[in-house]
């Protein structure tokens, strides 16, 4: 039997979350090994909202008051991390999930504590991206000045300081702050 087929059985030929019969697929729920225990059957608007989280409309997704209670474990795992997505902490306190699903969800959910590197503007940055430098910077230790303007190529981030990149600037590898940069 097909991955698809095997979901549509367990689902009875509706969305997981929603409970739709519009347009239906199969979605992974990472990290998967691609069988029918670590997949859902979802609809065209669930799937496209968790593929882009940014345009997720919270009024659909009060769905997630029932398809939390699932007895499939993919099933409450995805109701747990649009939950959290979606900020509501009153539900997730309500879920119980054993142990070994409780570690599968919290494995998709972004890490809080991973530092975010933003330039002056805002856009995030990412080690060996190119940025240009937006102010006359002296530069400690050295007799030169670094330039307005001047592009600073394959750039390293300094671990443990999100204010903090790395870059060579006239030959010289020197730290430079985040709020003194433009990614180009």
């Amino acid at each position: 039997m097909s991955l698809e087929k095997e979901l549509e059985a367990r689902s009875g030929g509706v969305c997981e979350l929603c409970g739709s019969s519009e347009g239906l697929s199969v979605l992974d729920v990472v990290p998967s090994d691609g069988s029918a225990d670590k997949a859902i059957y979802v609809c065209s608007t669930c799937s496209s909202q968790i593929q882009n989280p940014d345009s997720m409309d919270e009024t659909h997704f009060n769905c997630l008051n029932d398809s939390m209670w699932s007895e499939t474990p993919a099933v409450q795992v995805m109701s747990y991390r649009l939950l959290n997505a979606l900020g509501r902490q009153d539900l997730v306190d309500m879920m119980y999930m054993e142990e070994d699903i409780k570690t599968w969800a919290d494995a998709g959910l972004p890490d809080e504590n991973a530092l975010v590197y933003k330039d002056a503007n805002g856009v995030t940055l990412q080690a060996g991206d190119t940025v240009v430098i937006t102010k006359d910077l002296d530069v400690k230790g050295t007799t030169f000045v670094a330039k307005r303007g001047t592009a600073v190529r394959n750039i390293a981030l300094v671990h443990g300081n999100a204010e903090l990149i790395e870059g060579r600037v006239n030959g010289v590898k020197i730290q430079i702050l985040t709020k003194f940069l433009k990614k180009s």
